[in-house]
């Protein structure tokens, strides 16, 4: 997927986190580029995160087993 702006990438994926905002919801796990594997803060559930480089933003949130 090309660069987009957020306002593209919300369109195209929905929700869509900046670094500040995916630090306020997650806890982060680790990276595997274009992945990062997390855990949301407000109920534990672990998961993972797609992530575009500039400007970047996180998005495709998916619920992992285990």
């Amino acid at each position: 997927m090309a660069e987009l702006s957020r306002k593209e990438l919300t369109y195209v994926v929905g929700d869509t986190w900046s670094t500040d905002e995916l630090q306020a919801e997650f806890k982060v796990l680790g990276f595997g580029a274009p992945f990062v594997s997390v855990e949301r803060k407000s109920d534990g559930v672990k998961g993972s995160l797609e992530f575009q480089h500039m400007p970047r933003f996180y998005f495709n949130f998916e619920v992992t087993n285990g």
